[in-house]
């Protein structure tokens, strides 16, 4: 994830909560991040930018899981109980 500092998350913030509070389906979610990623890639479409927004695509799933699914995982197999595995 990028840690950036406060004054950079403050400028995008206001927006992004606007944003989240429209969002209520994850067709919405998937058309909102692809929107600001072609936009991105269109200020100026070059490789680079192209590989900025798979690479920022690719690190965001990576950061949602250790963050969030992680965690949850671990929760539910205290909850429901290990997988048993057999050695191989």
């Amino acid at each position: 994830m990028p840690y950036i500092t406060q004054k950079e998350r403050d400028k995008v913030d206001d927006f992004l909560d606007v944003l989240s509070n429209k969002i209520h389906n994850c067709g919405q979610l998937n058309y909102a991040i692809t929107r600001l990623c072609i936009d991105y890639i269109n200020e100026d479409k070059c490789y680079q930018r192209i590989n900025d927004a798979v690479g920022v695509l690719s690190c965001s799933s990576q950061e949602i899981y250790r963050r969030i699914a992680s965690h949850y995982e671990d929760g539910k197999a205290i909850q429901n109980g290990d997988l048993n595995f057999k050695e191989i």
